[in-house]
């Protein structure tokens, strides 16, 4: 227990399900991820599933590492399954964001604050995780590319994974769906 009586672990509760976004974590790296870079040979759906998932996983947990967890596991069977090594990229950004999520302690609620702090996060990690597949050799071009085109576009998914997760937790908040985990914050 901590100072504020909460338990500083985790629950068997949020140990499942980060099991459960690792899971949907892999379904998107051998899934939309290909989906996206055959149809339109950009990373908006990839950036897409990849954030959605994250954005899910830190709301239904509200704990730092859960994000972190989900991606690295994710990737690492995805990878035993056959995805590109580009995904190693997308795991560091859910390094990014989840040590970002301390600006909103790891919460997402429906106030203004900590949905524009959600927001600016999954930007910033979105457009991390673009320039990152660049400036590893995932994706050819230069800085200049990585930077303007390539992270731009991981951005646009980071904004569509936004525009879609956040209206969904509103929902199922309003539905007091946390009371039937046993949150009680």
């Amino acid at each position: 227990m901590n100072e504020a009586g909460g338990n500083t672990y985790f629950s068997a509760v949020d140990v499942a399900l980060t099991a459960v976004f690792s899971a949907l974590w892999i379904v998107v790296n051998l899934t939309l991820g290909p989906l996206s870079f055959s149809l339109t040979g950009l990373p908006v759906l990839h950036a897409f599933g990849i954030f959605f998932t994250l954005l899910l996983v830190a709301w239904v947990t509200g704990r730092f590492g859960t994000s972190s967890m989900a991606g690295i596991i994710g990737t690492i069977f995805a990878l035993l399954l056959g995805a590109p090594t580009l995904i190693v990229c997308f795991s560091a950004s859910a390094v990014v964001f989840d040590v970002l999520m301390f600006a909103n302690h790891h919460k997402i609620r429906i106030t203004r604050n900590s949905l524009a702090i959600t927001a600016i996060v999954t930007m910033a990690s979105s457009y991390f995780a673009g320039v990152l597949l660049v400036l590893s050799g995932f994706v050819g071009g230069g800085l200049q590319f990585a930077v303007t085109f390539w992270g731009a576009w991981t951005l646009a998914g980071g904004i569509l994974a936004l525009a879609i997760t956040l209206p969904v937790i509103i929902a199922l908040e309003k539905a007091h769906v946390r009371k039937i985990k046993g949150d009680r914050d």
